[in-house]
């Protein structure tokens, strides 16, 4: 009897991790295939570092895949996902490791969706001209380009895009207005002592800004209030409310709400959206995230399975999600195929928001909480050994 086929769609955080899950728990009670456009997992958490210190992170952010899917016997296909049919239980892809293949096909009995997102820079008038990021490291090398090169020490506006999140999970997890707040006020803080490193000022040149009322408003008002008032007090400045980014120009950021903020550096980060493919399937949200429940189990068709950014019920889009719901989604396969009991695998991810972030010279903030999803752990430290931690 064949053993059942597990195809996992992505190799990040999500992907890489529910697949070692699922190898861990079912053994070899079942195959594996992996689909990625690219062969290695992109370390997306320390760019900045590599950045602000002057470092290309294309030489250290990328980490080879098929030595670690050789390792654990599963099957690799470099290729991008272009659909899929929940119906026969098939997902259409496109090899790309050669310009000029025919589009496939691949049989599933369990889909694990674990694709990312989007990140719809596209969407944001005047960002190819005059914005910067480090959501990559093409992005991040161009902003460290642009630093050490470019760079003539004026105002600096650092901030996120409106997030346009589903309506379908509403009561399992809050609605955000930015996908993930972390990097912007890592960003922010790393920035603050880049200039003052370089003599080019401080703290007092940097605006970070919100679409939300709190910026961070996942970790919890009491860790943003204390946050807000550090950073205060260090001179930086703070815009929220600003709803959406409409425009950016070569003088700053127009903004969907309130006045427009000059800047001559502009470091963003986008709206997070589903990939085309995911939108109007059965299993998608109004928006195209994958619907779940916090099994990470579509509650229409049980053998298909979302963790990481794909899934609707992660919010915000955050790595320690990513790795959770990996998990979850892993021990429910396992589950399924007879070696894992129900009491162990039918456990709900639980959400919490983790967070490492660099702030220069050595120091870094480390923010654990879960109050925002009706938890009371709120823990917010800064100092030497959470940047031990994020190294």
């Amino acid at each position: 009897m064949a053993k059942p086929h597990v195809l996992v769609l992505g190799s990040n955080f999500a992907g890489l991790g529910a697949a070692q899950k699922v190898r861990e728990m079912a053994g070899d009670a079942v195959n594996i295939t992996v689909i990625d456009r690219k062969t290695y997992l992109l370390f997306v958490p320390n760019i900045p570092m590599e950045v602000f210190e002057n470092r290309n992170p294309l030489y250290s952010m990328h980490m080879p895949l098929i030595p670690a899917m050789k390792e654990d016997h599963m099957d690799f296909i470099q290729g991008d996902v272009q659909g899929i049919d929940v119906e026969t239980q098939t997902v259409e892809f496109l090899p790309v490791e050669r310009l000029g293949a025919a589009v496939d096909r691949i049989h599933y009995d369990y889909l694990v969706i674990a694709v990312g997102a989007r990140l719809a820079y596209d969407k944001i008038e005047g960002f190819r001209e005059y914005g910067h990021t480090v959501s990559d490291t093409y992005y991040g090398n161009r902003l460290r380009h642009y630093l050490y090169h470019e760079y003539k020490g004026g105002p600096v506006a650092i901030g996120s895009a409106r997030f346009h999140q589903g309506t379908k999970t509403r009561d399992l997890v809050p609605t955000a207005e930015a996908a993930c707040e972390g990097p912007p006020v890592e960003v922010m803080l790393t920035m603050g002592n880049w200039l003052q490193s370089r003599n080019l000022g401080g703290p007092d040149k940097v605006t970070v800004f919100t679409p939300a009322e709190w910026i961070a408003e996942d970790a919890g008002q009491g860790i943003v209030h204390a946050l807000l008032a550090k950073a205060g007090t260090m001179g930086f400045h703070y815009r929220n409310n600003t709803h959406d980014i409409t425009r950016i120009t070569k003088d700053g950021i127009e903004f969907a709400n309130g006045p427009s903020l000059d800047a001559e550096l502009k470091i963003i980060f986008p709206d997070w959206v589903p990939h085309a493919f995911m939108k109007n399937l059965p299993i998608s949200d109004d928006v195209g995230f994958v619907i779940t429940d916090m099994t990470m189990r579509n509650p229409k068709y049980p053998n298909v399975f979302a963790c990481g950014d794909a899934a609707a019920v992660t919010v915000p889009k955050l790595g320690i999600l990513a790795h959770m719901g990996a998990e979850v989604a892993a021990r429910q396969i396992a589950k399924d195929v007879g070696l894992m009991n129900k009491e162990l695998a039918d456990q709900p991810m639980k959400p919490i928001v983790d967070c490492i972030g660099d702030m220069g010279n050595n120091q870094a903030f480390y923010i654990s909480s879960n109050t925002w999803y009706g938890g009371n752990r709120e823990v917010f430290r800064m100092g030497h050994v959470p940047y031990l931690l994020k190294v």
